[in-house]
């Protein structure tokens, strides 16, 4: 977002009514302004499936939209993945602490519509409890609410009343009944079970340890990985990968450190550290592919999950490892001008105002056999920054040009080389 056409354009309306300098109120709303669209932009997107989830209305209000291929499934798998994707990259958010800001308002009410949105979502007698125990694909919905556990615990599990945890729980164990396919969706398998461990449940460690080895495996140099035997020219790297691994390995040592405080867990770490590593370098490409007027190149499958093709130098920002020589501030602003560039697009949002098909707009021939605008909502994982206080650098630092921005005005940027690790 331009922040100075904002503060010319929308602010000094309300100059009269106080009584700061100017110097002053100019310089709040550069703070908050970027901040504040990012907010409300999530909180739009977020809020027509966590709301009617909360008063066990989406199956009744949302008329769901299917690709023109679609494979057949059970269309009713539109309802979980609308909700586990939702959440997930609303959880960080979601996990500061209340205030009376504008931000804070449409936080507390999101959180409050998340938490009956679980509720509910586990109920068996309820109108929207959803589909857990049909279909191979609830496993990939289940690992994105434990993920969202994982990066809330605080906010989105501790606050659930027993039952609600206790049926939370039975699912996730049930979701063991599902072999994953020989892909990205062993990691699936892997938080599942890295969820229960965070919470000193039974969990099936060798559904962990599996998944972490596999992804290692199939790790073929310079930030990226294979997904499955062949390497494949998408965003799956970004979308799963690189974030959960280092989620699932996050868990996996902080589990063993409590399980085993004098034990050694120096492998683990090695390994977590590695990961986190190998999420740098990948974070590094995504940057540098943002152009200097805030597009990106559409390729590779599930493309139709808009900005989170951005988790992983999201997921860098959030905590604390950017790579080398890419700032905060210079990430904050490519990201805002690909979504200012993506979400002004007419026809990303329905009458209704639920997410469509497609990329910059409804794009329904684009979308793959097993998409729907449920499976949309993954989109929400570009926003996880949002977890940063404002006080953060990545908020709080002075505007920045990143990595094509420098290149394509002719001025000095960070050369780029291959990593050994």
């Amino acid at each position: 977002m331009n922040r100075r056409d904002f503060i010319h354009k929308n602010t000094l309306l309300s100059l009269g009514a106080v009584s700061l300098p100017i110097s002053n109120i100019q310089a709040a709303v550069i703070e908050d302004t970027v901040r504040l669209y990012w907010a409300k932009l999530l909180y739009k997107i977020a809020e027509p499936v966590l709301k009617n989830l909360s008063q066990n209305t989406l199956v009744k209000n949302w008329k769901v939209e299917y690709s023109p291929n679609w494979d057949n499934r059970n269309a009713k798998v539109a309802y979980l993945e609308a909700f586990g994707r939702t959440i997930v990259g609303a959880a960080p958010w979601l996990a500061l602490p209340d205030d009376t800001t504008e931000e804070g308002k449409l936080r507390k009410k999101l959180r409050d519509y998340a938490l009956l949105s679980i509720k509910n979502s586990v109920d068996p007698d309820a109108p929207d409890y959803m589909l857990w125990r049909k279909q191979g694909q609830t496993l990939v919905d289940a690992a994105f609410l434990a993920q969202a556990f994982l990066k809330a615990p605080e906010a989105l599990w501790k606050p659930l009343d027993a039952l609600t945890q206790k049926r939370v729980i039975e699912e996730f164990k049930l979701m063991r009944r599902v072999v994953p396919p020989n892909n990205n969706w062993v990691l699936f398998a892997a938080i599942v079970e890295s969820f229960l461990l965070s919470i000193d449940e039974e969990a099936d460690r060798y559904r962990i340890e599996f998944g972490v080895r596999k992804i290692e495996e199939w790790y073929i140099g310079d930030g990226w990985f294979k997904d499955g035997e062949v390497f494949h020219t998408d965003y799956y790297n970004s979308f799963v990968i690189q974030p959960m691994l280092v989620d699932v390995l996050q868990t996996w040592l902080e589990a063993n450190k409590r399980q085993s405080p004098n034990g050694n867990h120096q492998a683990l770490q090695e390994r977590h550290t590695r990961s986190v590593k190998r999420m740098q370098r990948h974070a590094d490409f995504l940057e540098r592919l943002i152009s200097p007027e805030g597009t990106f190149p559409a390729f590779g499958r599930s493309v139709t999950y808009r900005v989170g093709a951005f988790q992983s130098l999201c997921h860098a920002a959030l905590i604390h490892q950017l790579p080398e020589g890419v700032s905060p501030s210079q990430v904050r602003c490519a990201l805002t001008a690909v979504m200012k560039r993506m979400f002004a697009q007419d026809g990303i949002f329905d009458k209704e105002g639920w997410l469509t098909l497609g990329f910059a707009g409804h794009q329904p021939n684009i979308a793959d056999s097993y998409s729907n605008a449920g499976s949309m909502y993954l989109t929400t994982l570009g926003f996880i920054p949002l977890g940063l206080p404002a006080t953060d650098p990545f908020w709080a630092d002075t505007d920045a040009e990143w990595t094509q921005q420098k290149a394509w005005s002719g001025k000095p940027f960070k050369k780029d080389s291959a990593v050994g690790y």
